[in-house]
């Protein structure tokens, strides 16, 4: 099966020993997919690396570290292909990785796919960022077939169902080149983190579908450019959700926003009492500020979303609270969840 009209664009900053473990798997399981690297203002040898050892891999360079949204937006207006793969730099693929997605694509209505995302280190559990495809509850709040906050299931084929899902992961996302472009592709002031929820729902608001397709399987390292409890990371993606909701809830805003507001300060709260994490507690309040700063242009990303008119496939929703779920029933499996409520 010809895979030419897929390329593979593997994002990548200062990631030389990543790439080292990680690119031959791509090269050798990808068929005549093309294989490219774009580099994001590396200051290691990782464009070296690649030149020396694996020539028929094209690169792309990037001048500067801007993220993995505007990163990948520069990049993408520069490859001419049907589809598009953006691959984390830490993925291990497997053998025709490739086809079962390829074939999912030929429905024309899917915009967007992924395979299941396995861990690197722990073969036998999902990967925290994926897993086997991504919901939102009724609050906005993302978790995964196999992941539920930080609760990793292991895989026991009980998630290999191909579904429609709400979102697909960054770090393995199979994407149309035309709809990527047509929506704008990547809101670039997400920097990184929680854009691909911001692009599969904007994908979602023009009717089109979102699959998870477990008859591909990637290996996740995760990690790899930012630790789970960093506090960058809670910073982005406490910011992140709110940009995200700003921009896209079908409904009147401003009890939705106080809601998560009230929720956030209380996840603040419970990094510094029950873990004394100092540094998570105020990287919340640093995120609340800077959507407060940013929230104009919010109101104005939003109001130019609202213009176009489109029905919105909300395929996905989990209509129930995944807080409410996890921390007071004690429900951390998707399978124990109200499947009803989706």
């Amino acid at each position: 099966m010809s895979l030419n009209h897929i390329s593979v664009v593997i994002l990548n900053w200062n990631g030389k020993e990543l790439l080292e473990t990680f690119l031959p798997s791509v090269i050798a399981n990808s068929g005549d997919a093309k294989i490219i690297v774009a580099d994001n203002g590396s200051t290691d040898d990782s464009i070296k690396f690649v030149k020396e050892n694996h020539p028929t891999v094209e690169i792309i360079i990037n001048k500067t570290n801007s993220g993995f949204a505007k990163g990948y937006n520069d990049v993408l207006q520069k490859i001419n292909n049907e589809i598009y793969v953006l691959l984390n730099n830490d993925i291990e693929v497997t053998h025709n990785w490739l086809i079962p997605l390829s074939k999912i694509m030929e429905d024309k209505k899917v915009a967007a796919c992924q395979p299941k995302i396995l861990s690197y280190k722990n073969k036998k559990l999902f990967e925290h960022a994926g897993a086997s495809g991504g919901f939102i509850d009724k609050n906005y709040y993302p978790f995964c077939r196999g992941r539920i906050f930080n609760k990793v299931e292991e895989d026991t084929k009980q998630y290999d169902k191909k579904i429609e899902i709400f979102w697909a992961t960054g770090a393995c996302l199979m994407i149309r080149s035309n709809y990527f472009h047509e929506i704008e592709g990547f809101d670039e002031d997400f920097f990184a983190h929680m854009e691909e929820i911001d692009l599969c729902w904007r994908l979602k608001k023009l009717n089109l579908k979102i699959i998870a397709c477990p008859d591909s399987k990637v290996f996740h390292l995760g990690g790899g450019t930012l630790q789970y409890n960093s506090p960058k990371k809670v910073y982005l993606n406490f910011r992140n959700s709110l940009m995200m909701i700003t921009k896209n809830h079908e409904g009147y805003i401003l009890p939705k926003i106080i809601l998560r507001l009230t929720l956030d300060g209380l996840a603040a709260f419970t990094f510094l009492l029950k873990n004394g994490e100092i540094f998570n507690f105020t990287a919340i309040f640093r995120a609340h500020l800077s959507y407060y700063l940013k929230l104009r242009l919010l109101l104005r990303k939003r109001r130019q979303i609202k213009s176009k008119k489109s029905t919105f496939n909300s395929k996905g929703i989990y209509k129930g609270s995944i807080i409410t779920s996890y921390f007071l029933k004690k429900k951390n499996k998707f399978s124990n969840l109200d499947q009803k409520l989706f």
